[in-house]
């Protein structure tokens, strides 16, 4: 059963944001805000049917969605699916709470002339605290910190030896791949904290956004994988950056280097991550997203102690993703009633 019901000549935005997990679910006074803040003319229709708000929107429509879709307008879930596209007679507009859309546009709607828009940002500020976490964790050793106070030992010989790992971060060369809202959140909290943030972008041109000391595009790689003591993957999954992170590309960095990833599994190399690790080649891995979520039971990175595997919860900010959200979506839905720029439209060519 809905929430609302569809009136006659009115135009409809329909809500499929009940998701599964309760921290991404819609709630009531961020409904309450939707339907406030709705400009006139306008119908809002609430599906009740739990949805998935896992990666960007892979599972299927809802069959009340599907039933729902038909007679709207514009389109706030989850992500988008075949289903709901094949349903959806006239829809205009669909936006998605999630910065990903590789699932959105394998459901055929970048050959139609529905605009797209994602939340690519929305998810910075949480990420890019993450990332700060992880890599503190590793260059201040607190792995072996961890490690050793659930044995009961006291043992300082790790961090006060001559070849201690330990390091500051203004000792640190950062590579980030991708200047967008992530990269961006992550390059600008590193460098206040004295880092040299240098990103690998699309349209290096366009110059360093702020953060970053320099930028270069995707032909810089491999010479900027030699100098980076961090390397952080928070680029989109396309066409360009699936299996970027190779083993022979992760080869290229230094020895004691920390690798980053909360971008999408297939940029990287599970299984060279995992024996760069067990060699001491690489310092440690901070990994919140996987090929294959759930992490199969059998991948060595559970086991291996300079791996920091977490499951695909970085962006996590229970207080704050709504509010953001919502900045985002109400403003872009006065733009599109009033036939201006919407921003985070998804370059479907470029796949973001």
């Amino acid at each position: 059963m809905c929430t609302g019901s569809i009136l006659i000549d009115r135009r409809t935005l329909l809500l499929d944001l009940a998701a599964k997990s309760r921290n991404w679910a819609l709630p009531p006074d961020g409904e309450a805000r939707v339907r406030k803040e709705a400009p006139a003319g306008w119908n809002v229709i609430t599906v009740a049917a739990p949805t998935s708000s896992d990666g960007d929107g892979s599972d299927g429509g809802s069959d009340e969605a599907v039933r729902l879709i038909a007679g709207a307008e514009v389109y706030f879930g989850f992500g988008f699916t075949a289903d709901l596209l094949r349903a959806a007679g006239g829809l205009r507009w669909m936006h998605t709470a999630a910065a990903g859309v590789g699932n959105v546009l394998n459901s055929g709607i970048a050959a139609t002339d529905i605009r797209i828009t994602n939340s690519a940002g929305i998810h910075g500020p949480p990420i890019a605290e993450f990332i700060v976490a992880g890599v503190l964790h590793f260059l201040r050793g607190l792995d072996v910190a961890i490690a050793q106070q659930r044995k009961g030992e006291w043992d300082k010989s790790f961090f006060v030896g001559v070849d201690s790992p330990l390091r500051e971060l203004p000792d640190c060369r950062v590579l980030i791949v991708g200047t967008g809202g992530l990269g961006g959140e992550a390059a600008r909290r590193l460098s206040a904290l004295g880092a040299r943030c240098v990103g690998i972008r699309r349209r290096p041109e366009l110059g360093p956004p702020a953060g970053f000391a320099a930028v270069t595009g995707m032909s810089g790689l491999e010479d900027a994988l030699a100098h980076a003591d961090i390397l952080i993957l928070a680029a989109p999954l396309t066409d360009e950056t699936s299996e970027l992170m190779t083993r022979a590309r992760l080869s290229r960095l230094p020895r004691g280097a920390i690798v980053v990833n909360v971008a999408r599994g297939a940029l990287l190399d599970e299984v060279a991550v995992a024996d760069l690790l067990s060699t001491g080649q690489l310092r440690g891995a901070v990994l919140d997203v996987f090929r294959h979520e759930p992490l199969d039971a059998s991948s060595p990175l559970w086991r291996l102690p300079n791996a920091l595997v977490v499951p695909h919860v970085s962006p996590v900010s229970p207080r704050r993703f709504w509010s953001r959200q919502l900045d985002l979506f109400l403003d872009n839905w006065r733009r599109y009633v009033h036939g201006e720029p919407l921003r985070n439209l998804v370059n479907t060519q470029a796949g973001y």
